[in-house]
């Protein structure tokens, strides 16, 4: 008989664990937003575990592109080891966690990684260490909660860590435990939470979970598993239907029936850097602010989940506590479990643009002239879900999207094309700066027919040259020659063209460059790290050596760029 080979994982295996949860996530994702009744019937829950486990996968690739970009890295081809693996998905998961079952996900990651790259780990994780690790992720995320409810996300975690300790053998084996062990608890859900047996249907997070865990094991096997749970052991996952019977909202952490006009109006989510202590008496305080708390995190970095009805206060506490970012809040408005009544049909807008812009300054320009902005970090681009959302909240008939970063290209397609499978006209303009799109939005009428106003707008990003001033942050290869870290480089088009010392002497040369070539508007977005001189320096050589050239000058706050041109 032939001996079974023994399975692990490393690197390359939570590579593909996170590929293909993000694949098993976005066929999935549309049911459980169906079925998402608790803790607020909201129907966005696959959707937010979608996009925490792209941000998750996303970070493991830029580790793995880092590696292949690394001299020798023909000769080594084993790539990153498993710690680097696993700490990068548990932070991509961490810094892209979206609503409640989203935030308790990271969370699992984060207490699987805590095992997996501790000191003294090994390079492959084996059952007993995949054991460990299911384990570790139950308990963090259930202590993550103030107010622990059986019944959800928490109880299949539990579960299936469960299953794991009673397996024994390689990761395989451990895995598929799990996974069976989180069906069978899945599916007992209704029996735990009436209002999910009253709707007919399952835990939406734990179904999540349970395609996260079936994943694992096609990773670590190659086998793909059933993903639905066992019907035998509990309620069927029927969708709720129009005979389904109405409940009254439950209180998201005690488990009480809420009021019926009562419960917190606003999700409120944001990113905080602060420290042990200072975390805990945040707790304290957003626990007596409103329900749903989850925080997770660690190391400094934190990800902070509540629903309160007072969002100011809630954002408030998190300045007290650290400094917050990425500060997302949601209205939920009417239609949900917690103020109940139909939510009015919004009428769809004709025509809207969505654009990514690198810098709160760029955000609110953009705003103003009327478009749908998506925030893109230094070193945090956006993924194609956030921009997807972007397109559902603008809210129209037609979209115009400008992806304002060559990077993000493909990132923006997949989400143009999810959108027009839901009946959404996109057309993407490859805009690669934002002042492309500044220049394509400038001529944006929305009164023109859909193609006409694209194919304007098209030409004026064309006709827009950009560059960019940046500090190298490490030494490396350039089209202008070999920088050293701490360099500052002026780019045309995406190419170093000059390497200097001097921002603003550097910032001159890339300009004048620019102009070479004739011109007409000269556009300067200055960022906060660039010298408060800069700007004014540059107006006036424009306005001293180019006649006829109009120059405007907007602010765009922390956009990792110090200076960006745009000449048309």
């Amino acid at each position: 008989m032939a001996q079974v080979p023994q399975t692990f994982l490393d690197g390359l295996a939570v590579r593909t664990w996170c590929g293909l949860a993000l694949r098993a996530l976005g066929r999935a994702r549309a049911e459980i937003d169906a079925i998402n009744v608790y803790p607020v019937a909201d129907g966005d829950t696959g959707t937010n575990l979608y996009l925490t486990v792209e941000s998750a996968a996303t970070a493991v690739e830029a580790v793995f592109a880092g590696y292949e970009t690394q001299p020798g890295y023909e000769t080594q081809p084993a790539g990153p080891t498993l710690a680097d693996a696993v700490r990068a998905m548990a932070h991509g998961a961490l810094i892209g966690a979206r609503g409640n079952s989203g935030t308790i996900l990271a969370q699992l990651l984060r207490g699987m990684a805590q095992v997996l790259a501790a000191d003294g780990a090994q390079p492959r994780c084996d059952g007993p260490a995949l054991r460990l690790a299911l384990r570790r992720a139950a308990d963090s995320a259930r202590q993550a909660v103030a107010h622990p409810v059986e019944g959800t996300v928490l109880t299949v975690a539990s579960a299936a860590a469960d299953a794991a300790e009673r397996a024994d053998g390689d990761c395989g084996t451990v895995a598929r435990a799990a996974h069976e062990g989180a069906r069978a608890a899945l599916a007992a859900t209704p029996a735990q939470l009436s209002v999910l047996a009253r709707a007919g249907v399952v835990d939406a997070g734990g179904s999540g979970l349970v395609a996260v865990l079936g994943a694992l094991v096609e990773a670590c096997t190659g086998e793909t598993v059933d993903t639905e749970p066992d019907r035998a052991a509990g309620t069927p996952n029927a969708l709720p239907g129009p005979e389904t019977e109405a409940e009254p909202a439950l209180d998201a952490d005690t488990g009480a029936c809420a009021a019926e006009d009562g419960g917190p109006a606003y999700e409120v989510i944001y990113l905080l850097e602060a420290d042990d202590t200072a975390v805990a008496r945040l707790r304290t305080r957003l626990d007596a602010l409103g329900d749903s708390l989850v925080v997770v995190g660690g190391d400094g970095l934190w990800n902070v989940h509540v629903h309160v009805d007072d969002a100011g206060a809630a954002v408030e506490a998190g300045v007290e506590a650290g400094r917050p970012y990425r500060i997302r809040i949601t209205h939920f408005g009417l239609g949900d479990v917690h103020t109940g009544g139909p939510r009015p049909p919004r009428e769809r807008a004709q025509r809207a643009v969505v654009a990514v812009v690198p810098g709160q300054g760029l955000a609110e320009l953009y705003t103003e002239a009327g478009a749908t902005t998506v925030l893109a970090r230094p070193g945090e681009p956006p993924a194609s879900g956030e921009l997807l959302a972007a397109v559902r909240r603008a809210h129209a008939r037609e979209v115009v999207l400008l992806p304002n970063d060559a990077e993000l290209r493909d990132t923006a397609a997949a989400a143009a094309e999810q959108a027009r499978t839901e009946g959404v006209r996109v057309a993407l303009i490859p805009t690669r700066s934002a002042v492309q799109g500044i220049a394509a939005l400038a001529v944006s009428e929305p009164g023109r027919r859909f193609d006409e106003d694209v194919v304007q707008m098209t030409s004026a990003a064309g006709a827009t040259r950009y560059g960019e001033v940046v500090v190298a942050e490490h030494r490396s290869w350039t089209t202008a020659g070999i920088c050293q870290a701490g360099d500052v480089l002026g780019l045309i088009d995406g190419d170093v063209a000059v390497i200097g010392a001097d921002v603003t002497t550097t910032a001159e040369t890339v300009l004048d460059r620019m102009l070479q070539a004739g011109g007409e508007l000269v556009t300067l977005v200055v960022g906060d790290e660039a010298p408060e001189t800069v700007a004014a320096h540059l107006e006036t050589r424009v306005r001293e050596s180019y006649l006829a050239v109009d120059t405007a000058v907007y602010r765009g706050g922390h956009q990792g760029a110090l200076l960006l041109i745009g000449v048309e």
